[in-house]
C-alpha cells in the first residue's frame, strides 16, 4: 500500500510539474505519456507524444536548464519522442524560452528536486573534447578544422548511405514539385548548379568540400567538365574515388585530401568555375575574407563561383548562450554567418554579387526525406553506429527541419563573378538565359 501511495505521489508531482512547464503553451500538437502509460493533459490524439521512461525523466530534462541538457536527456533515453518528432520542436522552442525565465525556473526547480533522482550517471562527454583545446591561435586552424570535419563526416559511410540518396548528396536538394522523390530532387540540384555555373565541355571545375563526389561526377559525366574535388574526410575521398572509377571517369574527375587554404598552392592552372556547397559554415566568421580571397585567386577572370551556405534566418532562435546541441554533438566549431557578413566578405575579395537565392523551403523537404529514411532504417543503422549516435542524428535532422521551416535558419545559394580586366562578367543579360541547357553531347 505504501509503495502505491508513493507512486501516486510521484505521479501527482509530475503532473504538477508538467502544468507549470506548459503553462501558457498550446499542447494541441504534443502530449505526454508517463512511465505507467497514463497520459497528460488528456486522452486526445496528438501529432507527437513525449514518453517519459521513468519517474526521474523530467528532472533529467529540465534541471540542467540548458538546450544541451534537454537534448542529453533524449540521447540517454530518459524520454522518447513518438509520432511526428518535428512537431515536438514547436513545444521545444517554447520550453527553451522558459528555461531563461529565472523566477519560473527556480520555482520549477523546487518541484523537480522533489521528484526522485538516480545516482551513478556521469555527464556525457562533449564532442568538443575530442578536438584540440580551443585557443585564439588554433581557432579554425588546419589541424583543428580537419578534426572537426572528421568528427562529423567520418561517422560511417554505410550509416549515411541508409538515409541519403544513392549519390550520397549531403546538402539541400532542389524540388520542382513537393512530390519529387529525393533521388530526383538531388539530381535536379546537381544539374541546377552546373547550369548556373554555365559549365561547358573541357572547362575546369573545382568543388570545395566535395563530400562523396556527386557534383564532380555529374559535371564530368553530363557536362564534359574536368572536375576536381577537395575534402578533409578520408572516408568521403575513398568512397568518391571508387564511384569515379565505377563511372569510368578517372581521366575527367579526381578527389584530393586538401584544405581550401591549400588551393592553388602548387601554382596550378586557374579554374573556369568553382562550387562550394555547405562548406562555408565550417570556415568561421573571422576567416570568411580569407576564404573568398582564396576562391578569387583560384578563379579565372570571367569565371563564376557558386557558394551555397546555411545562414541566419529572420526569426530569432531561443537563447542558447550555454552552448547548442548541434555545436557540441554534431558540428563542432560550426559557424553560421549572417548573409550580409558573407556577402561583404565576398565583395571585399573582389567578387561581384550576381544572384542570391534562398532555398529554405527546399531544405525543409530534403530533411523530411532524410528523417523518414533514417527512421525506416533504425535497426540497420545500429549495425554501423551505436544507439546514441543514431539519436543524435535523428534529433539533429528533425531540429534542422523545424529551424528551416520556422525561418530560424535559411540556406543561400549565391552566384559570384570574377570580372575580366575591362569589367566583363561573361554572363547573359537576362536571368532566363543563365541556366540554358548545354550538357555534353
Amino acid at each position: 500500500m505504501r509503495a502505491n501511495s508513493s507512486q501516486d505521489s510521484i505521479k501527482k508531482r509530475t503532473r504538477r510539474v508538467l502544468s507549470e512547464i506548459f503553462e501558457d503553451c498550446s499542447v494541441d500538437k504534443v502530449g505526454v505519456r508517463l512511465w505507467d502509460g497514463t497520459v497528460w493533459p488528456d486522452e486526445r490524439p496528438r501529432e507527437a507524444v513525449l514518453r517519459l521512461k521513468h519517474p526521474e525523466s523530467l528532472g533529467r530534462m529540465f534541471l540542467p536548464g540548458t538546450e544541451v541538457g534537454l537534448a542529453e536527456a533524449y540521447l540517454y533515453d530518459d524520454f522518447e519522442i513518438e509520432g511526428n518528432i518535428e512537431a515536438a520542436f514547436e513545444v521545444g522552442d517554447f520550453l527553451l524560452t522558459r528555461l531563461g525565465d529565472w523566477k519560473k525556473k527556480l520555482k520549477l526547480a523546487g518541484l523537480l528536486i522533489a521528484l526522485p533522482t538516480r545516482d551513478g550517471r556521469s555527464t556525457i562527454r562533449r564532442a568538443a573534447t575530442r578536438l584540440l583545446p580551443r585557443t585564439g591561435a588554433n581557432e579554425h586552424s588546419l589541424e583543428r578544422d580537419q578534426r572537426a570535419v572528421a568528427f562529423h563526416y567520418d561517422v560511417s559511410n554505410d550509416f549515411y548511405r541508409l538515409w541519403l540518396d544513392p549519390r550520397m548528396v549531403y546538402s539541400c536538394a532542389y524540388f520542382k514539385s513537393p512530390d519529387d522523390n529525393l533521388e530526383v530532387a538531388q539530381e535536379q540540384k546537381l544539374d541546377y548548379i552546373c547550369r548556373k555555373l554555365r559549365l561547358r565541355r573541357g572547362q575546369r571545375l573545382l568543388d570545395v568540400g566535395c563530400g562523396w563526389g556527386a557534383l564532380i561526377i555529374h559535371a564530368a559525366k553530363n557536362f564534359g567538365a574536368r572536375a576536381e574535388g577537395i575534402t578533409l574526410s578520408e572516408r568521403q575521398a575513398d568512397w568518391a574515388r571508387a564511384r569515379i572509377a565505377e563511372a569510368g571517369l578517372t581521366n575527367q574527375a579526381s578527389i584530393e585530401l586538401r584544405d581550401y587554404r591549400e588551393i592553388c598552392a602548387d601554382g596550378g592552372e586557374a579554374y573556369d568555375a568553382i562550387a562550394s556547397v555547405g562548406m562555408a559554415e565550417h570556415v568561421g566568421h573571422k576567416r570568411l575574407p580569407d576564404y573568398f580571397n582564396v576562391m578569387h585567386r583560384a578563379l579565372k577572370p570571367g569565371g563564376v563561383f557558386l557558394n551555397q551556405a546555411i545562414g541566419e534566418g529572420i526569426v530569432a532562435r531561443p537563447d542558447n548562450r550555454n552552448g547548442s546541441f548541434i555545436e557540441q554533438y554534431v558540428f563542432p566549431d560550426g559557424d553560421i554567418p549572417p548573409l550580409p557578413t558573407l556577402l561583404s566578405a565576398a565583395q571585399s575579395a573582389g567578387f561581384e554579387i550576381r544572384d542570391v537565392e534562398n532555398l529554405r523551403e527546399h531544405y525543409v523537404l530534403t530533411l523530411r526525406h532524410w528523417l523518414r529514411r533514417l527512421d525506416a532504417h533504425h535497426a540497420e543503422a545500429l549495425s554501423f553506429v551505436d544507439n546514441m549516435t543514431y539519436r543524435v542524428w535523428r534529433l539533429y535532422i528533425a531540429g534542422s527541419a523545424h529551424g528551416f521551416r520556422r525561418c530560424h535558419i535559411a540556406v543561400y545559394q549565391t552566384l559570384l563573378a570574377k570580372l575580366g580586366a575591362s569589367g566583363q562578367s561573361n554572363l547573359p543579360l537576362t536571368r532566363n538565359n543563365w541556366c540554358d541547357p548545354e550538357p555534353a553531347e
